[in-house]
């Protein structure tokens, strides 16, 4: 989805992600949603049509993505979608003051290695204050090193890889980027480790 009268470009992983919440949209209702790098929101737009009370977010640093997070809740109806800058891997007054959240969304935001800690110091903060809270994600494969194995221990989280042709996300024009490379979309769904002391 490009809106060349605004400049907003939607990435292949957003339309993803959209596909999953689309696929769960039953769930969705009264669910307690963050979209963390939102930028254009399509994730989070799509919760919030879907019956979701939703925050959307990204890094206070960036005016011009949370910009773009309100001009895409006014061009979908959504006025009263609050949008908040949070950066991550910063306990900043705005992440403490955070509502309990259900679920957290994450569409290519595990994009630059060196953001990676800083990404799940966030989420590993969130999934503590909401311990039965998930971080839905979906990220481009770039590179054959690209792991968060190791970062997941270390921040006692666990993912589980859910395949595109599930939801199905395994079509060509969803999955597929178009970007040079043809770098694969994958989604998955972090969590604590241990729940509830289990």
């Amino acid at each position: 989805v490009l809106d060349s009268q605004y400049g907003m470009y939607v990435w292949p992983c957003a339309v993803v992600l959209a596909q999953y919440l689309w696929a769960h949209r039953g769930s969705l209702p009264g669910k307690r949603v963050l979209e963390i790098g939102a930028g254009v929101s399509l994730p989070g737009v799509l919760a919030a049509k879907c019956g979701a009370e939703v925050t959307l977010s990204d890094s206070e640093e960036l005016p011009q993505c949370l910009q773009n997070c309100r001009r895409s809740c006014l061009l979908n109806h959504l006025p009263h979608v609050p949008v908040i800058g949070l950066t991550w891997g910063q306990l900043s007054p705005q992440l403490l003051a955070l509502a309990p959240v259900d679920i957290i969304l994450g569409s290519d935001v595990f994009f630059d290695p060196k953001d990676f800690e800083d990404i799940l110091t966030t989420i590993s903060f969130l999934l503590e204050k909401n311990p039965h809270a998930q971080f839905w994600t979906t990220y481009q494969v770039r590179s054959a090193d690209w792991s968060i194995e190791a970062l997941l221990c270390k921040w006692k989280l666990r993912s589980t890889h859910i395949p595109l042709h599930s939801f199905g996300a395994d079509k060509e024009h969803l999955a597929s980027s178009s970007l040079p490379g043809r770098h694969t979309i994958e989604m998955m769904i972090i969590s604590l480790a241990k729940q509830g002391g289990t």
